[in-house]
């Protein structure tokens, strides 16, 4: 990939860092750094550069600028929120996947079990708060109790090993109050603070040198001679030049990709929305273990999660949306209750209450609904320099430690 050398970036990179060096600075109207790209007529005018920008403050960019830094890269991440993972990486189950439903050989699932253990070693590491709980896969009727079989073989051939067959008897001996006539036990399976772990990720990135511009949206940019110019909106526009450029802004990534200029607009995949609501519980849910229905089409069904405190929360269920939206419908409840007492019978009639939405950054059709993580780089598009990630939903949590990894090792890094 060519990646600019430090002593080449050097003369610039610490006056770039003064300026992006944190998001008050930007947003108070920093200096641009040079003119924007679409007004600058000199080609040959000289703009300030760095080594690599990673667009996308999410709990994937913070991994992936994490990952550069400490291989000496000098980072510059462009997010156009506030904070880091204002969006998706908000609005997920903070739950830690032990790998068992994605398509054997995918990167969905290679990513997810080798980041599952490393993400267990990097939360006991920098003491994030993390719970390996276990999770229940249960079959509340005997067609589903079949399906469970299949679903450990699948697991194993994932390399998920550790999953255990139990009778209804054996499942209600862990958790009295569940109604099912089998299910698995996954004991890799956790949950995390996942607030916590983005906050660590950024200050690892930031110890190695990293610097983070914030309110600083990708307004377009330019692949030209090995270089990919780029122009910065906001309040204090920017313009600047790399010689690697991660693509990690998650629902907005098709939408980058087709900013730049050369990137072949037939290798960028269309974006799909399925929103995902979750609803809080007033009663205390009787449950130590995440409890998760056999799966349906388009997502993991409307399973039990457990926060860091102990309180239960329900979903995601999956509805497919035309535009961002995270209002929760509370009529959407009345869904929601069938379909958890098939496990929990006693769920009271009035417990369950709108809590919030995220949406999945979906790159396949309603129609089609299982998809895989889609990681483009200079040999799959042509454009020396750039990585694209697209459809970096759920596991995409527990796979950010993989997923950096294997940037990484994509820019050479």
């Amino acid at each position: 990939m060519n990646p600019m050398s430090c002593a080449e970036g050097s003369s610039t990179t610490k006056a770039i860092f003064q300026a992006f060096d944190n998001s008050e600075r930007v947003h108070n109207g920093t200096r641009p750094l040079a003119g924007p790209i679409a007004n600058n007529p000199d080609p040959n005018l000289r703009m300030d550069k760095v080594e690599s920008v990673v667009i996308g403050a999410g709990v994937i960019g913070l991994a992936i600028a994490r990952r550069l830094a400490q291989a000496g890269r000098e980072v510059v991440v462009l997010e156009a929120a506030e904070g880091i993972g204002t969006i998706t990486s908000s609005r997920n189950s903070e739950v830690i996947h032990a790998g068992i439903y994605y398509k054997a050989g995918s990167l969905m699932a290679r990513m997810c079990v080798s980041g599952k253990r490393a993400l267990y070693e990097y939360c006991r590491d920098h003491s994030i708060p993390h719970r390996n709980c276990g999770k229940l896969i249960v079959a509340t009727a005997p067609q589903e109790a079949e399906k469970l079989q299949s679903i450990k073989a699948h697991a194993e051939a994932n390399g998920v090993d550790d999953l255990q067959m139990l009778t209804g008897e054996a499942a209600r001996a862990l958790e009295p109050a569940l109604n099912c006539e089998a299910a698995l036990l996954s004991p890799s399976t956790g949950i995390i603070d996942s607030h916590a772990f983005m906050l660590a990720l950024r200050g690892d990135a930031e110890e190695a040198g990293a610097a983070f511009a914030f309110h600083t949206p990708l307004l377009g940019g330019k692949a030209d001679a090995g270089r990919i110019r780029l122009d910065a909106g906001g309040e204090a526009p920017t313009s600047l030049e790399c010689r690697l450029l991660v693509n990690a802004a998650g629902l907005g990534a098709s939408a980058v990709a087709r900013s730049i200029d050369g990137m072949p607009i037939d290798l960028i995949p269309p974006a799909y929305l399925a929103k995902g609501n979750y609803f809080s519980c007033s009663a205390r849910a009787p449950f130590s273990h995440l409890i998760y229905p056999v799966p349906e089409p388009g997502g993991l069904g409307v399973h039990l999660t457990l926060d860091m405190a102990g309180q239960a929360r329900f979903g995601p269920d999956v509805e497919w949306v035309d535009s961002v939206d995270y209002a929760v419908d509370p009529a959407r409840a009345e869904r929601f209750y069938p379909a958890i007492r098939r496990y929990w019978p006693a769920l009271p009639d009035g417990a369950l209450m709108p809590s919030y939405s995220g949406i999945r950054p979906k790159i396949v059709p309603p129609a089609v609904a299982v998809q895989d993580f889609l990681i483009q780089g200079p040999k799959d598009h042509g454009i020396d320099g750039l990585i694209n990630l697209f459809g970096i939903e759920s596991p995409g949590l527990t796979s950010s430690l993989a997923i950096a990894d294997y940037v990484g090792e994509l820019a050479g890094a």
